[in-house]
């Protein structure tokens, strides 16, 4: 086994510290009750709370997106820890009627176990938090894998949370960090004691991740890519419209996975919107991700770039044209131009190809059963909206004949999901659902219990043995 650095300065194995966050567990985390586990992850959020401008700063200088999404992200994780604390107190089973005299029934959940973390650069804080702060809540304990490129930020944030947890008598080891490659990935999926494995990242991986998980009979819990799209129809308030995507497919220069990368509009209205939306383009304000001024800043890593090139120089092969954007920025970093693409029908080869960059499809519809087909046309099926005011429209979007992703929206953006629902998509995006709703319940296991309080012995279904 490789070696790689731990919370703790030293190099140890993946072995080591993953008996380490099992031991840890087993002396007696899970037998903390729900309550006070939430009162410890409420002082883990008032610990972040209190260096939230710093860690912001963190994220920006290593990831690369803007310090205001930077707080933001250290915010969530905030947001995270709040909602947590309420849910230490609400998660349970129902009692449920037995049609057996004398006898009880009763969903009873306990923690998993040991939950591995594996999160991607883009948000290097709030994946972590979604995760952590409820399957610690749950009583498990985690092993945090977070992206090679942005440690610092991972390592910042683990010391935080093992102050807490060592100022309330519970080992830093309940929330231990590894930072590695691929080959640290692997052997946390193939690991037994890995109770439940959460993963972010391409699909591409997230696959490969999937079937090591299956393979041992595993548990995973998958947040992969997303080819989101924005429908806009002719009856649509352009004064939301036009915000609403530049902020969906510039916003983190278009490495959110929830970032629109397609945008349908009605053909009446396709020039003007297409039109606004590149005077839109022109006014951002591109610069250091620091400055205070700067909406849009450069991509992660230097085969980002490479990829974006490669994007556009595909979308013209296939008839698109550049209506703004699609060069490289001369100046230092990995700075691109946001870019809109016209004039490709919906099933282009590139158009159904999440590209991790800022590139927006702008595409053309005639009517409503079309476009509601095009937007489930795509292999993933994370986020989607439609801009209307039709109400009967609205109803038949979130109907079953409508959208198909997880996040399906009215009026607002693909990206900027609340952490109160629970986030996650469907077919390539993973299946896998993090943060609020019902998410807690993938950190626990569920157990049926039947209890006989009678001197009698009935079979259920009036089986008679005897």
């Amino acid at each position: 086994m490789k070696c790689y650095q731990s919370l703790w300065g030293r190099k140890v194995s993946c072995k080591t510290v993953a008996q380490q966050s099992v031991i840890s567990y087993c002396r007696g985390r899970r037998l903390i009750p729900a309550p006070k586990r939430g009162e410890i992850v409420r002082q883990i959020g008032d610990a972040l709370r209190q260096k939230i401008k710093v860690l912001g700063s963190l994220v920006s200088l290593e990831m690369g997106k803007i310090f205001v999404e930077g707080v933001g992200e250290v915010q969530e994780y905030v947001d995270v820890c709040d909602y947590a604390v309420g849910l230490s107190r609400m998660i349970g089973g129902p009692i449920l009627p037995s049609e057996r005299p004398g006898h009880a029934l009763i969903e009873q959940w306990n923690p998993v176990g040991l939950v591995g973390i594996i999160t991607a650069f883009n948000f290097p804080v709030a994946v972590y938090g979604w995760n952590s702060a409820i399957a610690m809540i749950c009583g498990n304990a985690c092993l945090w894998k977070g992206a090679p490129t942005t440690s610092l930020i991972s390592v910042a944030v683990t010391k935080i949370i093992a102050k807490v947890l060592e100022d309330n008598r519970v080992p830093g080891a309940v929330c231990s960090l590894v930072c590695g490659g691929a080959d640290i990935g692997t052997a946390m999926a193939r690991d037994e004691r890995m109770d439940l494995l959460s993963f972010t990242g391409s699909t591409k991986v997230g696959k490969q991740v999937a079937l090591m998980v299956q393979e041992r009979f595993g548990r995973s819990l998958l947040e992969l890519g997303g080819n989101n799209a924005i429908i806009v129809f002719e009856d649509a308030d352009l004064n939301l419209v036009i915000p609403s995507a530049l902020f969906a497919a510039v916003g983190t220069a278009g490495q959110r996975c929830t970032t629109a990368r397609r945008l349908f509009l009605q053909e009446s209205i396709h020039d003007e919107v297409v039109a606004k939306l590149a005077k839109a383009y022109a006014q951002v304000r591109i610069g250091d991700p620091w400055d205070s001024d700067t909406l849009y800043g450069p991509l992660h890593t230097k085969e980002a770039v490479k990829m974006f090139l490669d994007a556009v120089e595909q979308a013209k092969q296939q008839g698109g044209s550049v209506v703004c954007g699609g060069k490289v920025i001369n100046r230092p970093g990995n700075y691109v131009e946001p870019t809109i693409v016209t004039g490709l029908p919906h099933n282009a080869p590139i158009v159904h190809t999440e590209t991790f960059a800022p590139i927006l499809y702008v595409l053309k519809f005639k009517e409503e059963e079309e476009v509601f087909a095009w937007n489930n046309e795509v292999k993933q099926g994370l986020s989607s909206s439609i801009f209307t005011k039709d109400l009967g429209r609205i109803f038949r979007w979130l109907g079953p004949k409508g959208s198909d992703c997880g996040i399906v929206n009215v009026n607002i953006p693909t990206s900027g999901a609340e952490i109160g629902g629970a986030f996650g998509g469907e077919k390539h995006t993973g299946g896998g659902r993090e943060s609020g709703s019902d998410s807690w319940k993938l950190y626990m296991r569920r157990s049926t219990c039947t209890i006989n309080y009678s001197k009698n012995l009935p079979l259920a279904q009036g089986i008679k043995f005897q």
